[in-house]
């Protein structure tokens, strides 16, 4: 069995995206709250909090925040527990002797995702989320296995759905139609039967838009109504040659076709001079993407 996560366009009405809003801005303020309980405890006390302790303390805060009595229950439970991983994983890079990098607060724009872990959802031609409503989707392929967790993410404006599921493995037919792929700089790669892939250097035909958006971006007074909606045209470039690269290298190789040996360019991304032409092709993503579809690693 593996996991596998499926991505959808959501299409919110005024009413529903309010209601998305306030239950992210309500998530995010329980996180940082939890966070501030942590901290005062061990600050003052030296004394560890730990998700139990805190969960438990739900149902009291609810009588007297009706904002928090607004969301799904179990929603505000995995906000606690995404605190706890937090504090794990700070606790294990320590003891690793890494950089440890202390858990920090998160502001509107550093928290855009909450999630259902069990249930309070439904899938049924539209997607009807507890405490939220019915909430047009775009199906563009069908969901495979069993859902286990659903999330809601906002990105740029725009929000989507995340499902997370629990895939049997799929078996691809044997097949004697091996081919290596050789990533270059200016060419998008070179196949081992000759076949030349262009570069579309879609970074590089977006430069002088991008350019003269954050120009714009920088002229403006910081998060005055003109400085927000700059930003958000210059992510919206940003997020057209992330769609551009990803549905580039979607079909570059056909999925009968079994790559027998790949180059990842991984270190191309590190060497100085030509990062910036590996970035460009998208090299570690594109080859990930290739071999996580046709099953092989390299």
């Amino acid at each position: 069995m593996s996991r596998l996560t499926f991505k959808y366009r959501l299409y919110p009405n005024r009413q529903q995206r309010e209601k998305l809003q306030a239950t992210l801005d309500v998530c995010r303020e329980l996180y940082n709250a939890g966070l501030q309980e942590r901290r005062d405890a061990w600050s003052s006390h030296r004394k560890s909090i730990g998700y139990l302790a805190q969960a438990n303390q739900l149902r009291d805060i609810k009588t007297v925040r009706e904002d928090l009595a607004a969301v799904y229950s179990q929603v505000l439970q995995d906000v606690l527990r995404r605190l706890d991983k937090t504090f794990q994983s700070f606790f294990l890079r320590v003891k690793r002797g890494q950089k440890a990098g202390f858990p920090r607060f998160r502001s509107n724009g550093r928290y855009d995702s909450f999630t259902y872990p069990q249930a309070g959802f439904r899938l049924n031609g539209r997607l009807s989320l507890s405490k939220i409503g019915d909430i047009k989707i775009k199906l563009h392929r069908p969901v495979k296995g069993q859902i286990k967790t659903l999330t809601i993410k906002r990105e740029n404006g725009f929000w989507y759905v995340c499902f997370s599921c629990v895939v049997e493995p799929e078996v691809l037919p044997t097949n004697d139609q091996a081919v290596g792929i050789d990533v270059g700089l200016n060419s998008f790669a070179v196949l081992s039967d000759g076949t030349e892939i262009t570069n579309p250097r879609w970074y590089q035909q977006m430069q002088k838009r991008l350019g003269r958006a954050q120009r714009h971006v920088a002229r403006r007074k910081k998060f005055s109504k003109r400085w927000k909606k700059a930003v958000r045209l210059l992510a919206k470039m940003h997020r057209k040659v992330f769609h551009q690269r990803h549905d580039f290298r979607a079909p570059v190789v056909p999925r009968h076709r079994q790559p027998l040996r790949s180059d990842r360019s991984g270190g191309l991304e590190r060497a100085g001079p030509v990062s910036w032409a590996a970035f460009e092709i998208g090299a570690r993503c594109s080859m990930g993407g290739i071999l996580c579809k046709t099953g092989v690693q390299s």
